[in-house]
């Protein structure tokens, strides 16, 4: 069995995240609906850029971010996701290095250019998401990368990256390698709409691939097509060994056997920006499952994390993860 020196792996979509403010007239001049995330073709995706103002360019995608607040709680971390060898593929990999992650994953050098979300924030911190999914959906197996996925306690799965055949097949194989190694594999559902198009695809990934499961509240029941949380809550154990379910503010829920552990959402001041808190809070269970932490801690790390996330603009944190948990005195690894 290899030596674990990596506590997550990341596989997702690699996006790189373009975030610039905005007036209304912009919105109005373009015919961006204030507020809205939709998917763009590449030629669009040039024309906005050209014209927006000032911006910050960073990694993204959901997978990207939860890796990126593992590693503000001092987690090592790996990422494995598809770029093309251009500008903005140069940014992904030079930024996720950055935060101290291992990303390998040779970029294309044929097909789509690099995947890039061009946020527009307008005074009122409304973000109006354009997105061009490029290269990062043409994932296939030969991308795994098997001495990363060997050398994980977790392995985590993006489920937004779950649309295409081939993108299939490399979760089955990425699964199928991590418990070939004894780690565990966490899938996140990702969205409502993912879970309607692929509804049995996943429920096989559970059953016969995922030990760890996160989901909102609309993710679960429209996975099991029930309608109460609770029924949808019951079959998720019957698919896997931990199901970590949140509800927004009524906090979350994880259902494990034997167990089931309400958390209480984390005091925020003001919520500002919710984007990314999904995966902020992947990113706090995650780190408090790895050091060993009872069930009721890790979701008490991931109700942190998301916090901390929905109080500014921007999915990454904005402080130091593990400087807050040591200071609520959570953890002390």
């Amino acid at each position: 069995m290899a030596e674990r020196i990596y506590d997550v792996v990341g596989i997702g979509n690699a996006i790189v995240d373009i975030i610039a403010r905005c007036d209304e007239t912009f919105l109005s001049n373009h015919d961006l609906a204030k507020g809205f995330m939709r998917l763009i073709p590449a030629s669009e995706a040039g024309r906005l850029y050209e014209a927006m103002g000032p911006a910050v360019e960073r990694s993204g995608g959901s997978a990207a971010n939860t890796i990126a607040g593992l590693a503000s709680l001092g987690a090592t971390c790996g990422f494995i996701g598809k770029v093309a060898a251009d500008q903005f593929g140069g940014i992904f990999r030079h930024d996720i290095r950055s935060l101290g992650v291992t990303y390998d994953t040779p970029p294309s050098h044929e097909g789509s250019p690099t995947a890039r979300c061009l946020i527009f924030v307008t005074p009122d911190g409304e973000r109006t998401m354009n997105t061009f999914l490029g290269a990062s959906v043409d994932f296939a197996v030969p991308d795994i990368n098997e001495k990363l996925i060997a050398a994980a306690k977790i392995v985590y799965l993006e489920g937004y990256l779950f649309d295409r055949e081939d993108a299939k097949a490399a979760f089955k194989e990425a699964a199928r390698l991590a418990r070939q190694s004894g780690a565990k594999v966490a899938l996140t559902l990702s969205d409502a709409f993912c879970v309607d198009r692929h509804r049995a695809d996943f429920r096989v990934l559970i059953r016969e691939g995922a030990d760890i499961v996160f989901a909102n509240e609309k993710e679960i029941t429209a996975l099991y097509e029930v309608n109460s949380f609770a029924e949808a809550a019951d079959a998720a154990l019957q698919d896997c060994e931990v199901a970590v379910l949140t509800r927004s503010e009524e906090g979350s829920v994880i259902v494990a056997a034997g167990e089931t552990i309400l958390i209480e959402p984390e005091p925020v001041r003001e919520v500002v920006d919710v984007t990314g808190a999904g995966d902020l809070y992947a990113a706090g269970f995650l780190y408090g499952l790895t050091q060993g932490a009872p069930l009721a801690i890790c979701g008490r790390l991931g109700s942190l994390a998301a916090a901390e996330v929905i109080g500014h603009i921007g999915a990454r944190p904005e402080i130091s993860l593990r400087q807050l948990v040591r200071e609520r005195g959570l953890l002390y690894a």
